[in-house]
């Protein structure tokens, strides 16, 4: 028994560089860089002064009596995830809104309401938490809020796996489908880890870049954070067909793996066999990808790793393929890094353009792909695959294709 198609008919996005898919989508292809300086947030004894920041929002006309329920994580998502419906003319029509779900990955939490609790109990004297504190903070806050924004009754639910999350709600949602669960699912992730508290805990582990992310360039001092959400509207390909939608590109399948060693030393095995799977999960040979968005931290180690864990699994391909960090320009937005990254990889299908790593300056023996350095290439792309490696060895990657 066959199983059924999923394609992708919406797509939406909001990250430092811009705030739907087409401005973001334009940015990457013109190698543009959302990092600088942080201005929206009180940078206190911060030492790393740089991230990917939102520096405005665009116009809702979300309920104020629902915006006060909602963490910034949770708005993002539900912005994304309006978009996405737009965009793919996705109606919830009465009597079948049980056949529509959601999925959306988050790889910290509501971290904006607790910074703001600890300030006012712990430094101003209050006596009580904000009364919507755990509804904000709760890392299934963003499913909630896209469901009841939007009024799906069917499959909804947050995933949390560091850097996987999106990735992993991806090949959640696509599951639903399958399983006959739903006929349509949104899916992606969301994160905002530009508040004090989140970065400080960053700054400890001594691997932020105190300038720009430079993935694979030998000169790389480490990932830079940012903030954004990406969704995607997932459904069968029957039922897309039937309602007449646009199809950008088909989810053919996802690999997952553990690395099962270390809570943030990466592997090159746990990666690879995330590769090996997501192709035997899509029915594609190593020699028809052209297009592998990487990881892509821009740490030393990462960027190492990642490198030999391609080679393995694409062999002689590997020469043959281009690879790119967009994190190079949209910065590391942990849970939501995959979903803005899928944009990139549903438009590099969709236009013939890979987008380029950019703020790459000198050659690293270790990392030798083509990482299609500062200038987007133009080229063919008939499939690519996303790659999404976190801390607790929890590996992730997805390969989508031309339709």
């Amino acid at each position: 028994m066959s199983r059924p198609r999923i394609v992708i008919t919406g797509l939406g996005g909001l990250c430092s560089l811009g705030t739907d898919t087409a401005a973001i989508w334009s940015a990457m292809q013109a190698g543009r860089s959302g990092i600088g300086p942080l201005e929206t947030i009180p940078l206190h004894d911060l030492k790393i002064r740089t991230g990917g920041e939102i520096r405005q929002l665009p116009t809702h006309d979300i309920d104020r009596k629902r915006l006060v329920t909602m963490d910034r994580f949770s708005l993002l998502a539900v912005l994304a995830a309006g978009q996405a419906m737009s965009q793919s003319g996705l109606s919830v029509e009465p009597g079948r809104s049980d056949r529509i779900g959601a999925v959306v990955g988050t790889g910290i939490c509501g971290w904006e309401a607790i910074e703001e609790n600890y300030r006012s109990v712990l430094l101003d004297g209050k006596t009580r938490a904000g009364i919507f504190t755990v509804p904000r903070v709760m890392p299934g806050a963003p499913a909630g809020q896209v469901s009841i924004q939007y009024g799906l009754h069917g499959p909804v639910f947050g995933v949390s796996s560091a850097c996987s999350s999106s990735n992993h709600a991806f090949t959640a949602a696509a599951d639903q489908i399958r399983l006959g669960r739903a006929d349509v699912m949104l899916a992606g992730g969301t994160d905002a880890p530009m508040v004090w508290g989140i970065l400080k805990a960053w700054e400890a582990l001594r691997i932020l870049s105190p300038d720009t992310c430079r993935p694979f360039s030998a000169d790389r001092q480490g990932l830079v954070l940012g903030e954004g959400a990406g969704m995607a509207v997932l459904e069968s390909y029957d039922h897309a067909v039937a309602r007449g939608a646009t199809i950008l590109a088909e989810f053919a399948g996802s690999g997952m793996s553990a690395d099962a060693a270390d809570i943030v030393a990466p592997t090159v095995e746990g990666p690879a066999a995330a590769m090996r799977a997501c192709l035997a999960d899509a029915g594609l040979a190593p020699e028809e990808i052209d297009y592998v968005n990487a990881h892509g931290t821009g740490t030393k180690a990462n960027d190492e790793i990642e490198t030999t864990a391609i080679r393995r699994v694409f062999g002689a391909q590997a020469d043959r393929l281009s690879v790119s960090s967009t994190k190079s320009m949209h910065a590391h937005c942990l849970g939501a890094s995959g979903a803005l990254e899928m944009i990139a990889c549903v438009m590099a299908i969709r236009d013939g353009v890979v987008p380029p790593t950019i703020g790459y300056r000198e050659a690293d023996p270790a990392c030798d792909l083509d990482v299609t350095p500062n200038v987007a290439r133009q080229r063919p792309v008939r499939a690519a695959v996303s790659n999404a490696f976190a801390f607790g060895g929890t590996n992730s990657v997805i390969a989508l294709r031309a339709v």
